[in-house]
Order: structure tokens, then C-alpha cells, then sequence
């Protein structure tokens, strides 16, 4: 067997991911479901505040709104399309968008470095600022607020100070 032969076989052989598109705000309970079912499944969330007129909360919150990844055999789609509150397969290219494993790492790995209000961030240390209106911009640290950074930024020659809350900050890898 020549070398893209034996390729070829594993990439039969391994199951892709897919993305399903849920009802509105039912991607917690879809993802129950698929895991109930022995379906292998990924929901990616974040910590976010939220505030309500009593209090405030640090509530998990999908990183994706209305999507989950499935991992399944092509044999499998129907079974997944039955389950209460999936609407759809994503397509693309009128075939059903398959999402490769290092996207998925890619992903993961995102999220742990951007755990929000757990980052530990000290005045003088260089962020990278992962969303928001500033997203892809890197500073250094000024002043620590309790849920937000003042830093400044360097870029295009010029220096612009901005306070960025810090669930949109991440530490830069090395």
C-alpha cells in the first residue's frame, strides 16, 4: 500500500465533524440530547456577567449562537436530524460543512486561554486583545480594573489607550 493510499483509508475510516444549526437558544438541550444518544458532541461556552435588576451573574454562554458539533458517520445524519431542537446540518458547497479536527483543537485551545474573568493580567504585562471592536491588537497592560484593563496599544506608529474588558483579553503565545 503506497503512502496516499493508506491517507486516503483514514480519511474514510475517521468520522468528520459536522455543524448542526438548533433552535433559538436550545443549543444546551440539543447538546444533552446528542449526548444522551451516545452521539459525540462539542458545545463550545465562555463565562460572561450578565446582569440582571437584582444582581449580577457569571453564567456559561455559547461561543457559537444555535450551533453544535457532531462528530458521526455519514449513516448517522438522520438519527441526529430526529433529535428535538436540531433544524439543519451547516452546508457548504451543497454538501454538509465538515469542520476538520485541528479546527476543533483550535477552538479548545482558544477558550483556555481566554477564560475570561479567571486570566490573570498585572499591570506592565502584553495582552492580546481576542474580541470585540479591537480584536487581533496587542498592547501592554496600564492600570487593572476590577472587570475591565486600561492598556495601550502600539500600532500603525501611533499610541491609543483603551479600556477593554478583560473576558476579550488573552495572553499571547509564546
Amino acid at each position: 500500500m503506497h503512502n496516499s493510499e493508506l491517507i486516503t483509508d483514514q480519511l474514510i475510516i475517521s468520522n468528520p465533524w459536522y455543524v448542526i444549526y438548533t433552535a433559538p437558544r436550545a443549543e444546551k438541550k440539543v447538546y444533552d440530547r446528542l449526548r444522551d444518544e451516545n452521539i459525540e458532541c462539542y458545545f463550545p461556552t465562555y463565562y460572561a456577567l450578565r446582569q440582571w435588576s437584582d444582581r449580577k451573574k457569571l453564567i456559561r454562554v455559547p461561543l457559537f449562537n444555535s450551533y453544535v458539533f457532531v462528530r458521526i458517520k455519514d449513516s448517522e445524519q438522520t438519527k441526529v436530524l430526529n433529535i428535538t431542537g436540531v433544524v439543519r446540518f451547516v452546508y457548504y458547497l451543497k454538501r454538509p460543512a465538515i469542520v476538520r479536527d485541528s479546527e476543533i483543537e483550535g477552538i479548545k485551545s482558544f477558550l483556555l486561554q481566554t477564560e475570561g474573568f479567571r486570566i490573570r493580567v498585572d499591570k506592565g504585562d502584553k495582552v492580546l486583545v481576542a474580541g470585540g471592536a479591537l480584536k487581533g491588537m496587542s498592547g501592554k497592560v496600564i492600570r487593572v480594573k476590577k472587570n475591565k484593563v486600561v492598556m495601550q496599544i502600539e500600532q500603525l506608529g501611533m499610541i491609543v489607550t483603551a479600556t477593554v474588558p478583560r473576558a476579550q483579553l488573552m495572553k499571547p503565545m509564546e
